[in-house]
């Protein structure tokens, strides 16, 4: 059995040279993004912004330059900073050569069109105070757009310029910000109605929610008559850029063209496994049919969001107290709350607790407005996936592990590939332990799988121009073909497979990381497996899941590297 220390008997480790390198570098960083220093609850920089202009970007390029020449001159103390340096070099090494493409993102979802309005979203909104900051942040959005509008000018000067596909989303969604209903009238009547802001300040919100609004149809004219006509309408963006952002959120570097093939294979197994749980639901029935008949049936459906609640806990607690077969699960990290989310944009997701888990993970649904009727079969999974065994005890791990990881490794490294590979990989721990067996639930994980398979394949070949399957009309990949590819294999309504086409369309490398990063949690554990076989000892996958989690996020490799 291989000897790791428990969670709760691990012993303090003394901070390094390289843990003060990177906890400086993480708080540098912060005062560069005050977003995300918001985000993460780090207060002092409530109505700031980052510098999205040309240069605030050459700021944290310089930074990341010196952060890696600092590191060369360090020498690493012990195993937890190998670990560190390397993840520092990858992730910020990286970054650099992003940066020297001179490409600014510009997408439906993931671009500064979307961030300066979105951590708005985060801000507290109950006290007079925290409506001051809103109001103060607003009056330095203008600033913040006009920046971004001076890097898109810089980067189509270079000829990198996103599609037209995105350009275009962005125009409609920058302009619909201040129409009637949008996100800043809206924002000025929850102020109004929040019954903590007096009548000066409420003037102001309104004033500076005016110009923020203004703004945003700013950036929309900007975009219309200085970036569309530069904007190419192929939406690939080409082999060797893909390659850059697959490690990107992978932090692993991989062979297109073999995983390309592999998602065709795996993404045919699914379906295969699912043709087989229909016939087990009702001999000879579709795939399609089988839905339908788990949608009909009363045992499977929950009515309001109370039950939804209450069956999202039930869920959870079960897998919390059955999970400490394989893994160690100690207090405070024995508890998730579920909740229904404030929002009503649709979604599940997990939030993880405060460092002294006085707030615990939680677990929230935001429910579409008009919805009261659940159906369990498809979610199953997606509660092991954001709870338990899934995010919560990733996140949840880690964030135990103070004494060991610093600043940086804790709260400032996230890899895509690693968090949501580990929770796909979790999906099928439940299906492997036995938690899927109903046929029902067993294809809801399916579904969920099959979406992510057909990522890889949409995404992988549409950027890179690989050939299209026969059985998608072959030749180079088309819009067309893409469209109709993705509404055969993802179950979901028409309006959200064209927001995903969209998304991957304009953020290449994301959506197969799911996938592809749990194919390689999957070939590690193999690889320890194989590794315990040959040295003549058992495999304990229970410590394995412990050495790995403790670790904490990073790339992909860079994982790899530090299990071996």
């Amino acid at each position: 059995m291989t000897n790791v220390p428990s969670i709760a008997a691990q012993q303090p480790r003394q901070p390094s040279d390289i843990d003060a390198l990177a906890n400086r570098y993480f708080a540098d960083t912060l005062a560069l993004h005050p977003e995300e220093a918001t985000a993460l609850g780090h207060p002092g920089h409530e109505t700031e912004y980052s510098d999205y202009s040309p240069a605030g970007s050459a700021a944290q390029d310089e930074l990341n330059r010196a952060l890696l020449e600092d590191l060369d001159r360090l020498t690493p103390a012990d195993d937890v900073d190998r670990v560190t340096a390397a993840a520092l070099q990858e992730r910020v090494g990286l970054e650099r050569r992003i940066h020297a493409t001179g490409r600014t993102e510009l997408n439906n979802l993931a671009s500064p069109a979307q961030e300066i309005r979105n951590i708005l979203d985060l801000m507290p909104m109950e006290t007079e105070q925290d409506w001051a900051q809103i109001a103060g942040r607003l009056a330095n959005l203008p600033s913040a757009l006009a920046g971004y509008a001076e890097s898109l000018r810089a980067s189509r000067d270079t000829g990198q310029v996103a599609a037209q596909r995105q350009v275009d989303i962005v125009i409609e969604q920058a302009e619909a910000h201040s129409a009637p209903g949008g996100f800043f009238p809206g924002l000025v009547e929850r102020a109004s109605a929040a019954g903590v802001v007096p009548s000066a300040l409420l003037t102001e919100l309104e004033a500076q929610a005016s110009k923020a609004g203004t703004a945003y149809q700013g950036l929309a004219d900007f975009l219309k008559e200085e970036v569309r006509g530069s904007a190419p309408e192929r939406d690939a963006v080409g082999r060797d850029l893909y390659q850059l952002y697959s490690q990107e959120f992978l932090g692993a570097q991989i062979d297109l063209e073999e995983t390309y093939a592999w998602g065709q294979e795996e993404l045919a197994r699914i379906v295969e496994a699912q043709q087989a749980d229909a016939e087990r639901i009702q001999p000879g029935a579709t795939i399609d049919e089988a839905r339908a008949i788990l949608n009909a049936d009363s045992a499977r459906r929950l009515q309001g969001t109370a039950a939804l609640r209450d069956w999202m806990q039930g869920v959870t607690d079960t897998a919390l107290q059955e999970m400490t077969r394989y893994f160690e699960i100690p207090a405070p990290m024995d508890r998730v709350e579920c909740m229904i989310a404030p929002t009503q944009e649709g979604g599940v997701y997990y939030t993880g607790p405060s460092d002294d888990f006085s707030r615990p993970g939680r677990m929230w649904w935001s429910v579409p407005a008009g919805e009261d009727s659940f159906t369990t079969w498809q979610e199953t999974t997606t509660v092991y996936h954001e709870g338990v065994p899934g995010h919560h005890l990733q996140i949840g791990t880690a964030m135990l592990a103070q004494d060991e990881l610093n600043d940086w490794r804790r709260n400032g490294l996230w890899t895509s590939g690693h968090g949501e590979g580990w929770a796909l990989y979790a999906e099928k721990l439940m299906d492997e332990f036995g938690f899927l067996t109903d046929p029902g639930d067993h294809l809801g994980m399916l579904d969920a799988q099959r979406m992510r398979a057909a990522r890889v394949v949409f995404d992988i070949g549409v950027h890179c121009g690989f050939e299209a399957p026969a059985s998608e009309g072959g030749g180079v990949w088309t819009p067309e073909q893409g469209f109709a590819f993705l509404t055969k294999h993802l179950n979901d309504s028409p309006g959200q497979i064209r927001f995903e086409f969209i998304r991957y369309l304009g953020w290449p490398g994301q959506a197969p990381s799911y996938k592809v990063g749990q194919r390689i949690w999957e070939q590690i554990r193999a690889e320890q497996a194989d590794r315990a076989a040959a040295q003549g000892r058992e495999f304990d996958l229970k410590s394995f899941h412990t050495r790995a989690l403790r670790l904490g996020s990073m790339g992909l490799d860079t994982l790899r590297q530090a299990m071996a």
